[in-house]
């Protein structure tokens, strides 16, 4: 097996979207990146990231409407999938020989 060098802002860049989504795992976001799910996880302990367990301390006083959790949602997915786009396009540099990130 290969082993790949990633550079340091690739491996920032993903514990960082590793962190800006709580409610995906470890292997959810490897397999996004396209990367090993040990790997990812050896970067985020490396780095000492943790998200918050348990409940979150603010509770909104109405529950939202339909229609809001679904924007709410969908808002969330476009962010994530924008920050994957970002570190896949940095990654696809790099690895095409251009080294600055």
């Amino acid at each position: 097996m290969v082993m790949k060098n990633y550079p340091p802002q690739f491996k920032a860049d993903a514990v960082a979207l590793y962190r800006s989504r709580p409610e995906a795992t470890i292997r959810q976001v490897a397999a996004d990146l396209g990367i090993n799910p040990e790997t990812l996880r050896n970067w985020v302990r490396a780095a000492g990231a943790s998200r918050p367990r348990g409940r979150r301390a603010e509770v909104p006083a109405e529950p939202p409407t339909p229609l809001e959790a679904e924007n709410a949602a969908l808002r969330r997915k476009v962010r994530e999938l924008e920050e994957e786009r970002e570190i896949l396009r940095k990654a696809a540099k790099y690895f095409a020989g251009e080294t600055r990130w």
